[in-house]
């Protein structure tokens, strides 16, 4: 892989764009890492606004892009206007004579209009997840992954999502000891652990419309610790466990459990953050019980166990 190229539209995410030019657009000779021959390239040549309030100059046009042996799509901000059909040309002909592409973030979603991701796994930004899926039925969104890797096609999740990506590519094609020291030199870690459910932001179902279970809902969320049965919240809410479980989900959009579960988890993950208790200690706080509990749903939902979540999250001292 001697030649990369980041190809961008009519806008660009700066971000996105400076990830790609990060890993394979910096001359690290000197550090006996890998050098690339890079370059922005797009339908046309000129001035590109990028989505921070400047411009950049993309120097080539898409006949670059025939010559790439990677071709990188950082994040593509203009998600509500159709593609040129030149970009997707130019995708579907990097993949058909050999090429990898790697997409950052929505980028997926090009890749996706040029019929590449068709029938293979991909990933993208946890907040596009239900768009690349609707717009684009055939793709096999992967909802939980940093990033998927699918035949030549490399797609990420959200922003630093992209160098995971990169990382990962660059262990593939030169090896875990390059990978790594190019880690080292750009001060992030060369493997993440679990995927972007950790980075999710849980949703708190409102019950603005049901007074009896709004009041209720606070009282759970102020008695997390305890036990919680059903048969004891319905008698709480004077109502039988049938019609409680009936308005709970109505109001709340899921069953008693799984909100509990929720609230739980959201708890545990603020104790990990703000405080230094044991995991065991977490546990109790948060209504789990044990610990090994706690870690059982923790990793189900977010890929990691509490102590991962800790050191990734672990609020600074002061």
């Amino acid at each position: 892989m001697r030649t990369v190229v980041a190809l961008v539209g009519e806008r660009v995410a700066a971000f996105e764009l400076g990830i790609v030019c990060q890993v394979f657009g910096l001359d690290r000779a000197e550090e006996d890492l890998p050098v690339y021959d890079f370059a922005v390239a797009g339908a046309h040549v000129g001035e590109v606004a990028t989505t921070s309030g400047f411009t950049v100059r993309v120097t080539h046009g898409l006949d670059h892009v025939a010559r790439a042996d990677l071709v990188t799509v950082p994040a593509w901000p203009t998600l509500a206007d159709p593609i040129d059909p030149a970009i997707l040309d130019a995708l579907r002909a990097a993949v058909d004579r050999g090429a990898r592409v790697l997409s950052v973030c929505s980028g997926a979603f090009a890749l996706a209009a040029a019929g590449l991701l068709d029938g293979r796994r991909a990933a993208t930004h946890w907040q596009f997840t239900d768009l690349l899926a609707r717009r684009y039925p055939a793709v096999r969104v992967d909802r939980d992954v940093l990033y998927v890797a699918d035949g030549p096609l490399l797609t990420s999740a959200g922003a630093a999502a992209g160098l995971d990506a990169c990382l990962h590519l660059v262990r593939e094609i030169h090896g875990p000891r390059t990978a790594n020291e190019l880690a080292r030199r750009m001060v992030m870690p060369a493997h993440r652990d679990g995927g972007q459910a950790q980075f999710v932001d849980l949703p708190v179902p409102a019950a603005e419309d049901d007074y009896v279970l709004a009041d209720l809902l606070d009282w759970m969320s102020e008695h997390l610790a305890e036990p919680l049965p059903v048969p004891a919240l319905a008698t709480r809410a004077v109502m039988s466990e049938r019609t409680f479980a009936r308005r709970f989900r109505a109001a709340t959009g899921t069953t008693p459990h799984r909100w509990l579960l929720d609230q739980r988890l959201r708890r545990a993950e603020e104790l990990l953050e703000t405080t230094e208790l044991p995991v065991d200690q977490v546990a109790d706080h948060a209504g789990f019980g044990a610990g090994d509990t706690l870690r059982h749903h923790f990793t189900a939902r977010r890929g990691v166990g509490p102590a991962a979540y800790r050191r990734t999250f672990r609020s600074s001292p002061n």
